[in-house]
């Protein structure tokens, strides 16, 4: 583990971080699950190049330098305002490429435990206007406004309840 944000978190046995190789992009995604196992997502405003008015879970791209981690890390923060405490779940690594122009990304997903208060996240207001809980009977309003080969974050939701295979 490294040093810096990801000081003091909890990584559980099996869970790997990916390095990234040369030239590549990598994002990371949190599953933060609630008491009642559902999971948070944040919907992305209209204003957003990337994926406007769906679903979307939190997280981000790797900066230069900065391992997938403290990418995690410091998502989670900059997006909700709250801390990641445990990192409980590797969910594997998704490639796709968004309609942005900059590429494949490799995203690594992780289900995480955080520290705040969870009815209360401080999210970024211009870039996700509304939040919600998604639990097995309403994961299926994660694919809103998303192509059906475009199902990622549902994918990834359905993971970590332990709906879908991986």
């Amino acid at each position: 583990m490294s040093a810096g944000r990801a000081e003091g978190i909890f990584v559980d046995e099996g869970v790997t971080f990916p390095v990234p190789g040369p030239g590549q992009s990598w994002v990371v995604g949190a599953v933060i699950l609630n008491g009642r196992g559902e999971v948070f997502a944040q919907f992305r405003s209209a204003a957003r190049r990337l994926f406007p008015s769906t679903w979307d879970l939190v997280g981000g791209h790797v900066e230069p330098g900065e391992s997938l981690l403290d990418t995690l890390v410091r998502e989670v923060a900059e997006e909700t305002g709250w801390r990641v405490r445990r990192v409980r779940r590797f969910l594997g690594v998704l490639t796709w490429e968004g309609d942005d122009g900059l590429g494949v990304r490799h995203e690594a997903d992780y289900v995480v435990d955080v520290a705040g208060d969870l009815d209360a996240p401080a999210l970024e207001w211009a870039k996700h206007p509304r939040y919600g809980w998604f639990g097995p009977a309403d994961l299926e309003r994660l694919k809103e406004n998303r192509l059906p080969a475009d199902q990622l974050v549902y994918d990834v939701a359905a993971r970590a309840l332990g709906l879908a295979p991986g």
